[in-house]
């Protein structure tokens, strides 16, 4: 399996698509698994619409994903004349023929084509009219072969049979000079000695127009292994009405990349009833024997509770690392991040039992990067009352007087003073949460303390004093 070569070809038109993620992912998988070689390769022909901006779109939506290539990036554009010299070939060789139909007739000839109820494609009628000097509407179009069949051997979706009569005469060459989709995709997948074409199933209909076209150009026909389509709840064609479709889109919203390849690589794969995935399994695992045929449903809660797995079972300074820049991004600066005991590893731990994305821990942890905290109007009204007043002063003034600011001690303080004062833990306990984080929701008391550190845990015990005594 050591010749497997497969690509991943994303037109530069938009953003990285979560189904072209996924597209990757499969061929990235299936060449680490073989020890095979990954390409990237970027299909920018359509001049109109391919940008410099989507190519690099593309490259960070990969490298984001963890998903890296042994070769490429490789451009088209940088091959156009290698896609003349091949298609100038067939024609010398009698496989192709110059086309002058204009547009114009080929829009009519179609339309009466649909009237009778034929199909559409086109009549062959410059086939045999020996053209050598084309006009310049003049295209070239392959010869494809009108009978028998062409058999595709799918390896997810089994034999697929093609009737040649069906298939048109591809244009291979515009007038302007530029080769069409369907010819420069086999031209590159031949030259680069690809394997296995592993593709949306949106391609099926183009698989048997490009085989004849490998045999004409003396290529090996690749195996081909066409993927599920992802759909939305509704089971329509996934789209943006279904949520963010964009790759980078869910960097922002706090999802962790290894969360979003774990979610993917279960859509349309199983390993028995595993939902939890390292890299390291993924590869191991990973075939066709198990990809399913029929489509997937895109669930973007089943996304949201596989990042909050990930999130909790993660290793802290992995997801410090990727919670950094969240951090930033809502404006704590290092001077903030420096507050906290142990800095933003810390948070992790005593945070992320609560949060299903990065920007949920963010949340979290704003009491204890704010030098002042946003106290919850309704929660200090109700819990910072004047009758609980003195138990804070006291609590704070015997966390004062301690040396040893530990969780062990804090709880003998605490445990003490409801003793003393005939105290049940709920009375002192979300009083004591309000004045130290201005939530009624937060990590264990301990736990927020440690946060915090002794002086900035007294200071606000004190200022809740404060606000308990006026209210």
């Amino acid at each position: 399996m050591n010749n497997v070569r497969v690509r991943f070809a994303p037109s530069p038109t938009g953003f990285l698509h979560i189904g072209g993620v996924r597209t990757a992912l499969f061929n990235w998988l299936f060449a680490r698994h073989s020890g095979g070689t990954f390409i990237l390769r970027i299909e920018d022909t359509d001049r109109d619409r391919s940008t410099d901006e989507a190519i690099q779109v593309i490259m960070e939506g990969m490298r984001w994903t963890g998903l890296d290539w042994d070769e490429g990036p490789i451009r088209q554009t940088d091959r156009l004349d290698l896609y003349r010299d091949k298609a100038m070939d067939l024609f010398k060789r009698g496989l192709a023929y110059w086309c002058i139909c204009t547009p114009e007739e080929l829009e009519s000839r179609r339309k009466d084509a649909q009237a009778r109820g034929e199909s559409i494609k086109y009549d062959g009628r410059c086939r045999n009219r020996g053209i050598s000097e084309p006009s310049e509407t003049g295209a070239l179009r392959f010869m494809a072969p009108q009978e028998g069949q062409t058999v595709v051997h799918d390896l997810i979706k089994g034999d697929i049979v093609f009737d040649n009569s069906v298939l048109d005469d591809l244009i291979i060459l515009r007038s302007n000079g530029y080769a069409t989709y369907n010819f420069s995709v086999v031209v590159d997948d031949g030259l680069m000695n690809i394997s296995h074409v592993i593709r949306g199933d949106d391609h099926v209909n183009n698989t048997p127009r490009q085989v004849p076209l490998f045999e004409a150009l003396g290529f090996p026909v690749p195996q081909f292994a066409h993927l599920p389509m992802i759909l939305g709840s509704d089971k329509a064609r996934l789209s943006k009405r279904h949520g963010a479709t964009s790759v980078l889109a869910y960097q922002e919203m706090g999802y962790l990349p290894e969360a979003l390849v774990n979610y993917l690589v279960r859509l349309g794969w199983s390993h028995g009833d595993q939902e939890i995935f390292s890299i390291q399994e993924m590869v191991e695992h990973f075939d066709f024997k198990h990809v399913q045929s029929s489509a997937a449903v895109f669930n973007p809660e089943k996304l949201t509770w596989v990042n909050a797995q990930y999130i909790r079972n993660s290793e802290p300074r992995r997801v410090a690392e990727a919670l950094t820049p969240f951090l930033h991004k809502a404006g704590y600066d290092e001077a903030a991040i420096a507050r906290i005991p142990g800095g933003v590893e810390a948070i992790i731990p005593p945070l992320r039992e609560r949060s299903e994305t990065l920007l949920d821990v963010v949340d979290g942890a704003a009491p204890y990067l704010e030098e002042s905290i946003t106290m919850d109007e309704i929660a200090a009204a109700k819990h910072l009352t004047p009758a609980i007043a003195p138990s804070l002063r006291e609590l704070a003034e015997l966390i004062a007087a301690e040396p040893e600011f530990s969780k062990e001690r804090l709880e003998g303080i605490l445990h003490g003073l409801i003793e003393r004062q005939g105290l049940k833990m709920g009375k002192i306990a979300q009083p004591l949460r309000v004045a130290l984080t201005g939530r009624t929701v937060s990590p264990g008391i301990y736990e927020v303390m440690a946060l915090l550190g002794k002086d900035r845990s007294i200071q606000r015990i004190r200022a809740g004093v404060e606000r308990a005594v006026k209210s």
